[in-house]
Order: C-alpha cells, then structure tokens, then sequence
C-alpha cells in the first residue's frame, strides 16, 4: 500500500457500526436520547448552582466546572456519530478530525484533574473544617480551577501535535465513532513511538498524580471519619464522599484503560465499548450521582425553575 503523509485534504473513514439499518436506527435513538439527557442534567445543574446564592461554595463551583466538562466532551464526538449511523458518509475531514481529537482529550485530561482537585477539596473539608474557608478561598478556587483547564490544553496540544504528524496507508479507516488516539495510531503506516511514548509518560504523570492526590486525601478522609464520635456526622460524611468516589472509579477506570497502554494492546472491540462508557455514558450518570440527589441542588432548581415559568 502506498505510504502517504496526511493532509489538509485527506478525508478519514470511520468504522461501519452494522449493515443492518434496524441496529443503526435503534443505536441513534439510544445515544440521541443519552445525549439530551446529558445536556438536560448538566445544564440543570450549572442554571441551579448559577441562580442560588447558597449554593456559591468551592464544591459547588468544582461541580460547575465538572458539569461543564460534561457537556463538552460528548458534545465534541455525538454530532458527528449521530451523523455517521444514518448517513452514507462515514467520512471526516483531516481538520474536523484534529479539532475532534484536540478538544476531546483536552476535555479528558482536565476533568480528570478536577476530580483529583475535588477530592482535595473534600479532604480539607473533612479533615479541617475550622480552617475551611481560609484555605479554599474564592481566588484559590479560582487558581485551581485554571490550573486543570490549562493544565489539560497544554496535554491536548502535546497528544495532538504528535499524533497529526504521523503518516496513514490508504483507505484510511479509523475503527472508532470519532478520532482519538489508539485508533489513530493503530491506523498509522509510520512510527508511533513518539506520540506512544508521549501518550504513556503524558498519561502515566498526570493520571497517576490526579489518582495519588484522591488516594492519599481519601486516605486521611477516610481515617477522619473513622474517628468521628456522632453517627450522623460519619453518616453525612460517607455521603458526600460516596457520590465523588463513584465518578472516579467511572472515570479514572475507562480512561486509564483507554490511554495509558501500549498500541500492540489495541482492541477496537474492546476500545469502542470503554470510549463509550467515559464519553457518552458517563457524563450522563454524573450529574444523577453528584448532585441531582443532593437536597440543595433540587431545592435550587425547583426554585430557578419556579422563576422561569413565572417570569
């Protein structure tokens, strides 16, 4: 096969998913569906922490960011997947899949960081409650907030850089619902040693020090209640941290199984089945986990809700 550098003119091919229009039908309602639940959850939250004074605190603003994110990730990948089901054009342009590939993993990277700042953020709270409101001050939050944003663009523009100089044989098929990088690499005629090497140090450091901060804050968190006297106080604690502990297992466990791996590892069976778990399945669960259950989120969002309609 002919070895060809990409460019600003060379169209990708996604997978197809079934020849059968039923299965293409059915899985473009269920993730249509997924999707709007996604925006419908996530955009609750932001309008109920946005319009409620009591809910202007440091975990609420991380939460914010976090439902944020939400709505970015899928938003970057289910457009076009809902076109690819129902269209013959399975195709995508070499710009269109940077731009998918570049935002995607800046959306990965950062929340994957904010869930490690959002564990800190409990330790402080559990652990020194009487020095709470000094230590996560407003202009701290904010520090820490940017520090992930940025943190997670400077990773995407490494991951993208490397992975958009790699060369592809013809007919150029991607086996995925969008462009990320294990099929990318799998799909490419060059070496990737480079953009590999970049993805398990990149990955290994900031997942492995994302994981380290929630590990050792759930450690003295965990240690803290633990001694706590009153029942309801452990009872309270243990909830709060329960639903920030479930996101992680979600989030950190898909994505670490997705990037930080060797290519000669590459399943696209398996890589399509996790992708969808942390991109699209996920950020739906998220809010129902986080803060749909929570008492002062409902009670903000009935009462923002209430306003609107009597506007």
């Amino acid at each position: 096969m002919e070895k060809a550098n990409i460019t600003k003119t060379r169209d990708f091919y996604f997978t197809e998913l079934s020849d059968l229009p039923e299965v293409r039908i059915f899985l473009f309602v269920a993730i249509l569906l997924i999707y709007l639940i996604t925006l419908a959850g996530n955009g609750s939250i932001l309008m109920a922490i946005a319009t409620d004074v009591h809910l202007q605190t440091p975990m609420y603003f991380f939460i914010s960011n976090l439902s944020f994110l939400d709505v970015l990730c899928p938003t970057v990948t289910v457009p076009k997947m809902l076109q690819v089901f129902l269209s013959e054009d399975k195709s995508i342009s070499f710009v269109g899949c940077v731009l998918q590939l570049f935002f995607l993993i800046d959306a990965v990277g950062t929340e994957i960081l904010l869930l490690s700042v959002m564990a800190y953020d409990r330790y402080v709270a559990i652990c020194s409650p009487l020095h709470y409101t000094n230590i996560m001050t407003k202009w701290r939050c904010v520090q820490l907030a940017a520090g992930t944003w940025l943190t997670g663009f400077i990773s995407s523009m490494i991951h993208t850089s490397l992975t958009s100089t790699l060369s592809f044989c013809e007919p150029y098929k991607i086996h995925q619902y969008y462009c990320d990088i294990p099929p990318l690499m799998a799909a490419s005629c060059s070496s990737t040693y480079l953009p590999e090497l970049a993805a398990l140090l990149v990955g290994g450091i900031l997942g492995g020090g994302a994981f380290l901060v929630t590990l050792i804050s759930y450690i003295y968190i965990i240690s803290t209640i633990l001694r706590m006297q009153s029942a309801e106080g452990r009872r309270k604690a243990f909830s709060t941290c329960g639903s920030h502990l479930t996101v992680v297992f979600l989030f950190y466990g898909t994505t670490i199984a997705t990037y930080v791996r060797p290519t000669s590892s590459y399943s696209p069976k398996q890589d399509r089945i996790i992708s969808m778990l942390y991109g699209i399945v996920t950020p739906m669960l998220n809010p129902m986990i986080y803060s749909l259950r929570n008492k002062d989120v409902k009670r903000a969002l009935v009462k923002a809700l209430s306003l609107k309609i009597f506007s």
